[in-house]
């Protein structure tokens, strides 16, 4: 018996690293999947198992691809000419799910750091470059988080691609739609105010 709870336990310890879950909460979701064996924990095993064997980095973009490049590589009406940089797969999907994007994307699998020594070369940074010369891109959407990695990079990324003459832009930031101003903090409320337009 022993034994069988120490793999739990196991289960559960590396359930608990994933995000969002801690203890507690990996602690009920295997209990829940011990107990829902046929429903759930042997199709999440199988699906787990497949994925982890076919899954890798599209060559390209760096989405996660199930072999060669992932489908908006490979879509040719996605070719046109803009290319937006993302942080990571997270804020690609959470683009795509907005539809109004219609171009390809680069991920850049984390953001420029000094303390953590992560510089040019382990983002992929030279492949974007690259990139924008093969591709004839005419626009780079640099779509990061805005905090101050985020647009050191951002800045990092402009001035890498002054001279190509490529438009490098950035997404607009501030009020959100049904936001409220008085629950937004004031750096939101600054952008809002610089990137304000005629109505």
């Amino acid at each position: 018996m022993a034994g069988a709870q120490d793999e739990i336990e196991a289960l559960i310890a590396l359930m608990a690293r994933l995000p969002g879950l801690g203890p507690r909460s990996a602690r009920r979701a295997v209990l829940q999947l011990i107990r829902r064996r046929t429903q759930l924990m042997e199709p999440l095993a199988r699906a787990m198992a497949h994925v982890a064997e076919t899954a890798q980095d599209c060559p390209m973009c760096g989405n996660i691809s199930l072999g060669g490049l992932c489908e908006i590589c490979a879509d040719p009406a996605r070719a046109t000419g803009e290319i937006c940089v993302v942080e990571d797969v997270a804020d690609l999907w959470a683009m795509e799910r907005g539809h109004a994007f219609k171009g390809r994307y680069h991920v850049l699998g984390g953001l420029l750091s000094a303390l953590d020594a992560v510089g040019p070369e382990e983002l992929g940074i030279p492949r974007l470059i690259e990139r924008v010369r093969t591709e004839a891109t005419r626009e780079v959407i640099v779509a990061l988080n805005a905090t101050v990695e985020g647009q050191t990079t951002a800045h990092y990324i402009a001035e890498a691609l002054e001279e190509s003459g490529t438009a490098v832009t950035g997404l607009a930031q501030g009020v959100p739609i049904g936001g409220e101003l008085d629950y937004l903090d004031d750096g939101t409320i600054q952008a809002a105010l610089r990137a304000r337009h005629s109505l």
